[in-house]
């Protein structure tokens, strides 16, 4: 079994920590009402997902000196209603101090691994040998949980930011004056270990990236017909490209994307407008 939590950076608690300094900035006065008896909490998944975040609500908890017993593994399917997936242990106070931040947490991860998921094994039910991924439209200060989400549900998590790849966007363009200004000046600076992608709006400007030399071209807002005439004028070209499709693919139209030569479906929906997992937590009596 993976241990996805070996994937994490050495300063992913402090972003813990500010969770939980965002939700209690001064006085818990609940927690003063329920004191410090040793309690026993459920955490109930309530509705049909997979399970992500496990990493996350372990670290809330500890920083809140509780513990953690799970009884379902990252990554698996759960379909049974209001299961109890976790008892947390510790003081009434210290559980529900903690209680909100875990549930936002694991209810936000689970529901884009979730529909990752969905994504992944449509991908495969058609056959599709490219990549399914995620975009860097993703919550601020919070991307760290969603690409985390992303990969526990199965797909690829796209660029985890600015750094990790250079993509050439229309407002790039539009600001050097053409695509081959765009791609020389990023190339100059990008090194070897750096891809360089260009969004193109029609095959004109695909064939105008590879011609500058990019290594992966991405087709922007294309009509899922005209992806075909795309990809064989791009591939014609006899040059060594990626070739990515992305605007508007959602679960109900993503086959119309999966045409024949397309590399990578990139989908902004794995972030924006995920419907989340509901789980809660209840203290035993």
């Amino acid at each position: 079994m993976t241990d996805y939590a070996h994937l994490l950076p050495a300063c992913w608690k402090r972003k813990v920590q500010a969770w939980l300094e965002e939700d209690v900035p001064f006085f818990d006065y609940g927690g003063l009402v329920v004191g410090n008896k040793s309690s026993i909490a459920e955490l109930l998944c309530k509705s049909p997902g997979v399970l992500a975040g496990k990493p996350f609500v372990d670290e809330v908890f500890r920083q809140c000196e509780c513990t953690v017993d799970w009884h379902v593994q990252e990554g698996e399917f759960v379909s049974e209603h209001r299961k109890v997936v976790a008892h947390v242990r510790g003081s009434a106070k210290d559980i529900l101090q903690g209680e909100r931040v875990a549930l936002n947490t694991v209810a936000r991860c689970s529901g884009i691994a979730t529909l990752a998921r969905s994504f992944a094994e449509m991908g495969k039910e058609q056959n599709f040998e490219g990549t399914i991924a995620g975009t860097r439209k993703t919550t601020p200060g919070f991307r760290l949980v969603e690409k985390y989400g992303m990969i526990v549900g199965g797909v690829d998590t796209h660029r985890m930011d600015l750094s990790s790849m250079v993509m050439l966007k229309d407002n790039h363009i539009y600001s050097c004056g053409n695509i081959a200004t765009a791609v020389k000046a990023a190339k100059e600076v990008a090194g070897f270990s750096h891809k360089i992608e260009v969004e193109s709006r029609s095959v004109q400007e695909a064939l105008e990236a590879v011609e500058a030399g990019v290594d992966v071209v991405m087709l922007d807002n294309f009509d899922p017909f005209d992806i075909g005439d795309a990809v064989d004028a791009i591939r014609s070209t006899g040059k060594s490209v990626v070739i990515e499709v992305s605007g508007g693919v959602t679960m109900s139209n993503i086959k119309s994307f999966m045409v024949p030569g397309v590399d990578i479906i990139s989908v902004g929906a794995l972030t924006q407008g995920v419907p989340h997992v509901d789980f809660s937590l209840k203290l035993v009596r």
